[in-house]
């Protein structure tokens, strides 16, 4: 049963291989040009935190907020809180312009 089935897996090799070489420089739709990644969103807003003398935090989460969505422009939203986790109780967000990565608006949570 193998040995008839041969050029079918010779077959698909080729064409992944041709489909991996002529995509190899397509855009890719998860990361639109002329938007900072969320990973880089996650350092710079630790970045930003440190110079704002909040030491000892680390990114929770990141979220990417559209224009319309709270805000006049696209936006990653990063949550931080403590190394020490504080279950959110000293969590600062810190939303930065999609574009860019400047700031916007810095802000500690409400305690719950």
């Amino acid at each position: 049963m193998l040995r008839r089935l041969w050029p079918f897996y010779l077959g698909w090799i080729a064409l992944c291989t041709t489909l991996f070489i002529v995509l190899g420089g397509a855009e890719d739709p998860a990361r639109p040009e002329g938007r900072i990644l969320s990973i880089d969103a996650g350092y710079r807003a630790q970045e930003i935190a440190r110079a704002q003398g909040l030491r000892g935090y680390e990114v929770v989460h990141v979220a990417r907020a559209r224009a319309g969505e709270g805000g006049r422009e696209d936006r990653w939203v990063v949550l931080l809180d403590r190394v020490r986790h504080t279950e959110l109780k000293e969590a600062v967000v810190i939303e930065l312009n999609a574009a860019t990565g400047t700031p916007i608006k810095i802000r500690k949570c409400p305690v719950p």
